[in-house]
């Protein structure tokens, strides 16, 4: 086709889409919906002006349409990977692990479950070979992204049921798509029925060498742009090469599915980059990266509707009743694992609950769009696929997706009303009010402050202060003063709001440099969990939320454990300095929001709702200071270069933020300027990196800090630091079981534990010991200890230990005074012999 042309039709397309949005606005209708109803339009007034006699002005323009170079692969190699990679990049991916079980059990098992059952259904009624059918299945198996999550995110679905469909459609695609190079390949040799096992063997080396190509492409590409850092253009370059270089050589060189390798190397980038890249460049690459889906997502709806008056050409009425099959077995396959098997998982604790509501909203939002077209058009192309196996997969394709399209898509909206998942909780409702008076109330000291510098007319001031005042009070009253919200409610309100106000105090950190990108996004994931917590179990979720915060998590027990094992120091050194940089972040984060509880929330609770929050806030705060101070006491030295580094950190961005004034005001030169800036981010890349963290010595500084030992001579405390074992517990880990052998003796380096013995319980706290009485008496546990917050101990063996009480002076009464807390007798056995 002539270039004019091509040019003139993309040029067209582009305005068509630009209209769409605005009327999907109006009539409140999916945008993905209305793009390919404009789409079929095109199509069939195109064709329509070719077979009419009435006009040829038309002809050429028809002819254009109809001739424009559409096929299988433009949609393959272009567009999908544009938008499976810009879909892993927006994605809260850390925060989707929390239904990780769900996403995957829709993602993969229900694409095997749909796939057998629409292709043995169809299989059961039609001539078609089974393989076939099979092929059918999982081409329309795939939910598509651009129609889903765009779907959910303007419907203001809650924010887990957006999570779990985002998750779900991106994953399905990879799923579906590796059944469908699968199954094509049985098509075209002509190969014998397949059976289930054949797919379930090979469809795992799909996933992984596609897996393996996206994260070999993407570790090399973050390699490649931190060489060039400084240069934002050329690594927005790199990460567009990244997908379409992953899906050619997983699809082509690897022999693997070129879907999993760019959601791998989304997912991949996802995760790293924001550590890896500036701020800046990470803002302007997501940014780019978003142009470009919205493009890609537009362009691959109206192009695919275009094809579907070719794809329908040929159809029969026998062809109506295979479509009603297809969806009949499609929808049943998904009300199997939603309504079966995921119960069946949450019954056994295996997934997180997913509520009757969202399963409804997931059963009639599993759209379908572009992608199958386009899977369904590589058949119709592919020339070594049987003329009526071509047909029947383009029709019943096509038809079921104009079924989800024009059926699903336009009553979707309706349906999530129906349900009630667009409505406010009475809790959530009264909390936008919260929200607005707060809001009203700043805008009212702001005015306050402006109008005071300006001469105008103190009649008129008086009179909006009035009115607006009015205004102000009406909705301070509307929220305080409401009949139904009862007072644990209230505290969930302020909790809301605390955390609300903390999410922006951490983005404000972020982009003033103080705080890391690494470092605000765990930031914000854990105040996501906050909130969520908060919202279902009102402050008790929130403490626990809180807690969690501070836990040591899996990743720390296993680099302990490849410490204290195989003395592999390295992951529990990082894991160690990253959790000291979150816990100075948390403990700065939490000043900020003390100062906005005093400030707004007192003005809007109440004193007495204001004295609950603190003091929750107050538990949460010596949950992290805890944590933190025995983190400094085992690593002093550490400790001290991260606090230096974060001073260092808040210079250079009041450096910057005093050039940049002096800029303004016109004092320093546009060439000054940049060589200061650039100083300025040499000094800060600098920064970035993180201090080194000794973990040997850590046994070495605890036990100096510990009174017990210090009249024990330097000689016999370097052997004692090596017979000292270190052990981390999570709060509520039992450390002593009851009845167990007494085998050891503990002391406590950081944090807090509970014995209970005989319906008493003691706690103990840093430099105490227990399990000592046991062990001298040679008796089992008479008592269970549990830590009740983060805690380091040291733990030593009864025959170390006994030596060491009867040289140490000061060991000695700590066990005597320890034991005496517990009602033990032990003088008799530690008299000098």
């Amino acid at each position: 086709m002539d270039i004019v042309l091509v040019t003139t039709v993309v040029a067209s397309l582009f305005v068509v889409i630009g209209l769409a949005e605005p009327v999907a606005a109006r009539f409140q209708i999916p945008y993905s919906v209305v793009l390919a109803v404009l789409g079929i339009i095109i199509g069939v007034a195109a064709t329509f002006f070719l077979k009419t006699d009435l006009t040829e002005v038309m002809n050429p323009v028809a002819e254009a349409i109809l001739g424009f170079p559409i096929r299988a692969n433009v949609f393959l190699y272009i567009f999908l990977p544009t938008l499976l990679f810009q879909a892993t990049l927006g994605m809260n991916l850390r925060r989707m692990l929390d239904d990780w079980v769900p996403i995957l059990v829709l993602a993969i098992v229900a694409v095997f479950v749909a796939t057998f059952t629409v292709g043995f259904a169809l299989a059961a009624v039609s001539s078609l070979p089974t393989v076939a059918c099979l092929l059918l299945g999982a081409i329309i198996s795939t939910t598509d992204p651009s129609a889903v999550v765009s779907i959910f995110r303007s419907i203001a679905a809650p924010q887990r049921l957006a999570r779990i469909i985002e998750g779900e459609s991106l994953l399905n695609d990879a799923a579906a798509i590796a059944l469908f190079g699968l199954f094509i390949g049985f098509v075209m040799v002509g190969a014998p029925d397949p059976r289930p096992q054949d797919a379930l063997v090979q469809f795992p080396l799909l996933l992984v060498g596609g897996a393996v190509t996206g994260w070999v492409l993407a570790r090399s590409s973050l390699w490649l742009m931190n060489l060039i850092e400084g240069f934002e253009l050329a690594q927005i370059s790199i990460s567009i090469a990244l997908p379409y270089l992953a899906y050619v050589i997983a699809e082509q060189s690897v022999g693997a599915s070129g879907v999993i390798a760019v959601v791998v190397s989304g997912i991949t980038l996802n995760l790293s980059a924001p550590g890896r890249l500036t701020p800046q460049a990470w803002a302007s690459l997501t940014d780019v990266w978003d142009v470009l889906a919205h493009w890609a997502g537009a362009l691959i709806f109206i192009l695919a509707a275009l094809l579907i008056p070719k794809l329908l050409s040929g159809v029969q009425w026998t062809d109506f009743v295979l479509i009603l099959v297809v969806i009949v077995a499609a929808v049943a396959a998904r009300v199997f694992i939603l309504f079966g098997f995921l119960p069946f998982l949450s019954l056994v604790r295996v997934s997180p609950l997913v509520e009757r509501p969202f399963r409804y909203a997931i059963l009639w939002g599993g759209m379908r769009g572009a992608v199958t077209l386009a899977l369904a058009l590589a058949v119709t192309e592919n020339n070594q696929v049987a003329a009526e196996t071509q047909r029947a997969v383009g029709i019943l394709a096509t038809g079921f997706t104009l079924f989800t399209l024009i059926v699903q898509g336009p009553t979707l909206r309706p349906f999530i009303r129906r349900l009630g998942l667009d409505k406010l909780s009475s809790v959530d409702e009264a909390l936008s009010r919260q929200v607005v008076a707060v809001s009203l109330q700043t805008v009212r000291e702001d005015v306050e402050k402006t109008t005071a510098s300006y001469e105008l007319n103190p009649e008129i001031i008086r009179a909006e202060a009035v009115q607006f005042g009015q205004r102000l009070e009406t909705e301070v009253r509307s929220a305080e003063e409401r009949k139904d919200i009862l007072d644990r409610d209230r505290v969930t309100l302020g909790l809301l709001a605390l955390a609300g106000a903390e999410r922006n105090f951490v983005l404000s950190h972020m982009r003033d440099r103080s705080l890391s990108i690494r470092l605000a996004e765990k930031a914000l994931l854990d105040i996501d969990r906050l909130i969520e917590a908060t919202r279902l179990q009102g402050r008790t979720g929130y403490l626990r939320a809180a807690r969690r915060t501070v836990d040591y998590g899996r990743l720390f027990r296993i680099a302990a454990f490849l410490n204290n094992k195989l003395r592999l120091q390295t992951p529990l050194a990082r894991v160690t300095a990253h959790r000291f940089e979150v816990l100075l972040a948390q403990r700065l984060v939490l000043r900020d929001v003390y100062r906005f509880l005093e400030r707004r929330i007192r003005r809007i609770h109440g004193r007495r709702v204001t004295d609950i929050l603190r003091e929750l806030v107050d538990r949460r705060a010596e949950y992290v200071d805890t944590a933190l101070d025995g983190l400094q006491l085992q690593y002093p030295g550490f400790a001290e270069e991260v606090q230096r580094r974060f001073i260092r950190r808040i210079a250079l961005r009041l450096e910057e933020r005093e050039y940049t004034e002096m800029f303004d005001e016109g004092l320093i030169g546009a060439e000054l300027y940049s060589v200061l800036l650039n100083d300025v981010s040499a000094k800060r890349a600098k920064e970035e990196e993180r201090p080194r963290i000794d973990i040997a010595p850590r046994a070495t500084e605890l036990v100096k800090q510990l009174p017990v030992f210090s009249d024990v001579d330097p000689a016999r405390l370097r052997k004692l630091v090596r017979a000292l074992k270190t052990r981390y517990v999570e709060a509520g880990e039992v450390v002593i079981q009851k009845n167990a052998p007494a085998r050891s003796v503990y002391f406590i380096a950081s944090g807090a534990v509970e014995l209970e013995m005989g319906g008493q319980s003691w706690r103990l706290g840093r430099g105490e010991i227990f399990g000592q009485a046991e062990l001298l008496l040679r008796q089992k546990r008479r008592a269970s200890v549990q830590a009740i917050v983060p805690t380091t101990l040291l733990v030593l063996d009864e025959e170390k230990f006994r030596r060491l009480v009867k040289r140490s002076k000061a060991l000695r009464e700590a066990v005597l005074s320890s034991a005496a807390n517990q009602g033990v007798e032990l003088e008799k056995l530690l008299e000098p012999k």
